[in-house]
């Protein structure tokens, strides 16, 4: 007579599922110093390898040569857009007399508005401003000094995504090898099929991401030229590289360009480039990002949402960047483990096949029958 399993209760198992996760979430957050930089680096990796295989084969570099060559190239890329925006923030400081005039002049407006509507007069603005500009100065030193410990420290963090850029590309056939012997032999095709779908849809997730970054900066370069905004390449580099981040990152770009336009124009024009944001927002959300960047690994809104918010909790502005790449990652293994596909139907959009979902619900039996 078989012996029967004993089965967990499911109040056991979950119980078990969330001490899992706590205990996991708890270490990634210890782990971020690491972790932070070598996922950037995995994923930098992952969009150079095309160029450093073209190096390595095409070329015939040593495999060290092609993954430096690779890094330049990457490196290049972003001194010509460090160049771009550089070149327009002198033309910015050239004018800072006449921004500093159109300042001080809409302070005065905002002054008078506070005496009419709140009945505060300049007498009482001013002794609060000053006291707040010496509590400023006082604490000045702290503040500096803050300062450049985090440019110090955004500064070794690059480096250390390039360092681990450099060596993933590098040692990247034994990293291959080691994850697919550490499975089961049985497993092997399943291992193998699930890095090369992270590797490809990793990099059309990423070069969507640039193309849509491009498009987005040269409708708003469109958009400013065409209302006459002075800034008007800087302010679509903005709004461009701040339309990253999924949801958030429109407000902060809408807020920006909203306040160096009222800086250097009037209020009619930041409502004009607010209103110019909105719009190219809303053509982003449903034309541009479904077309461009809509790769296989579809997540529906929900759960990217939540992914941006609980990696902002974790690792802050980084964990927003990497959480809707990491739910894809997890995504593509739920979708190609038996017992996990449940939880990657969940991650998707709902737009998968029903007679597809049926046939998945179905007791092994009917197949053997």
């Amino acid at each position: 007579m078989p012996v029967k399993k004993a089965e967990h209760p499911f109040y056991e198992k979950l119980s078990l599922v969330l001490v899992g996760l706590i205990a996991l979430g708890y270490l990634v957050i210890l782990a971020k110093e690491i972790l932070d930089p070598l996922i950037f680096g995995f994923l930098f990796a992952i969009l150079l390898l095309p160029i450093a295989t073209f190096f390595e084969k095409k070329l015939r570099f040593p495999r060290t040569l092609s993954s430096l060559f690779a890094i330049i190239t990457l490196l290049a890329f972003i001194a010509g857009i460090v160049y771009l925006v550089g070149s327009q923030i002198g033309s910015l400081t050239s004018d800072w007399p006449l921004l500093k005039t159109q300042v001080g002049q809409s302070l005065k407006n905002l002054s008078e508005w506070v005496q009419d509507a709140l009945h505060i007069n300049a007498h009482k603005q001013m002794a609060y401003l000053e006291d707040t500009s010496k509590k400023i100065m006082d604490s000045g030193g702290a503040v500096v000094g803050e300062t450049f410990g985090a440019v110090s420290s955004l500064m070794l963090f690059y480096v250390f995504i390039l360092i681990f850029t450099f060596l993933i590309l590098l040692y990247r056939a034994l990293l291959i090898r080691f994850i697919e012997w550490v499975f089961s032999e049985e497993n092997a095709a399943v291992v193998h099929d699930i890095v090369e779908n992270i590797q490809s849809i990793l990099r059309q997730y990423i070069l969507g991401l640039l193309l849509e970054m491009f498009v987005v900066a040269c409708l708003a370069c469109t958009f400013f030229f065409f209302i006459g905004i002075k800034y008007a390449v800087l302010l679509g580099i903005i709004v461009a590289l701040f339309n990253v981040i999924p949801y958030l990152g429109i407000f902060t770009a809408l807020l920006l360009s909203s306040v160096i336009t009222f800086a250097t124009g009037s209020i009619r024009d930041a409502a004009l480039v607010a209103g110019s944001v909105l719009l190219i927002h809303v053509v982003d959300s449903n034309f541009l990002l479904p077309t461009i960047v809509g790769s296989k690994v579809k997540l529906n809104a929900l759960v990217t949402f939540l992914g941006i918010v609980l990696g902002e909790m974790i690792w802050g502005l980084s964990g927003m960047f990497l959480s809707i790449p990491m739910l894809a990652i997890l995504k593509i293994i739920f979708d190609r483990v038996e017992s996990l596909k449940p939880w990657g139907y969940l991650l998707g959009s709902g737009h998968e096949d029903k007679k597809a979902i049926i046939k998945k619900m179905k007791p092994a039996t009917e197949d053997k029958t």
